[in-house]
């Protein structure tokens, strides 16, 4: 029995029905885990404390030499190349930015921006009664669960969209005030307290409406079937 089968199967007490085991791995994945907010870091650490002191074309380049090495770690340690290396793209291009504008503090406008759009696409899918951890959950499983009209479901996914919602509003708030006063240091601190510590939130609340709409929407396959 593999553990895929061992999560889906029911206990004595009765059915039970739960995500499998790879999805909410890679929901967890996702959020970086405490490691993944240091990788994610060190290279944005590096980049404001060399900045003040050197060129701001030296200070790109020790936040990607940063990147890279930890990116060379992490294959070391058995992680795959995308997974390993995609930091380093990240800050490539968040350095390219910086280095084409001569600005330091729009090292970090990719990732101000990509925030602004993650809060307009969530707001619209609220607004449209098509909350987007629904519409995910939906995919997942088949894209012809009736979610929208089991009310619990549908209440619970409002309530993951709108944590992702205030997850990438309250980075946006944040990293836009600290970029228009001009706080290379804030942006940084700020790139990390924003960072990890805001998905682990919001993904608690998503792995729960994902839960509950399985629980409630799809049979458990251990279950009787009626007239059997």
């Amino acid at each position: 029995m593999t553990v895929q089968d061992r999560a889906e199967t029911p206990d004595h007490d009765g059915p039970r029905t739960e995500e499998p085991v790879d999805l909410k791995q890679a929901m967890i994945d996702g959020a970086g885990g405490p490691r993944g907010m240091v990788y994610s870091t060190i290279p944005v650490v590096g980049f404001a404390a060399a900045v003040p002191f050197v060129a701001l074309s030296v200070a790109i380049g020790v936040a990607i030499a940063a990147a890279l090495a930890l990116g060379v770690f992490r294959m070391w340690r058995g992680e795959q190349f995308m997974s390993a290396m995609g930091g380093v793209f990240g800050v490539a291009v968040a350095g390219g930015v910086s280095a084409w504008t001569g600005s330091a503090n729009d090292f970090f406008l990719i990732g101000i921006w990509a925030s602004f759009v993650g809060a307009v696409v969530t707001l619209v899918s609220l607004v449209v009664r098509r909350p987007l951890t629904g519409m995910i959950w939906n995919s997942v499983h088949g894209g012809n669960r009736p979610w929208r009209e089991d009310r619990p479901s549908l209440t619970g996914h409002d309530l993951a969209t709108f944590a992702l919602l205030v997850m990438f509003a309250g980075r946006f708030v944040v990293r836009q005030w600290l970029y228009l006063a001009d706080s290379t240091t804030g942006l940084a601190i700020a790139d990390t307290v924003t960072g990890f510590p805001l998905t682990a939130l919001a993904a608690v609340v998503v792995v729960w409406a994902f839960r509950r709409s399985t629980k409630r929407l799809i049979k458990d396959p251990g279950a009787p079937q009626e007239g059997a």
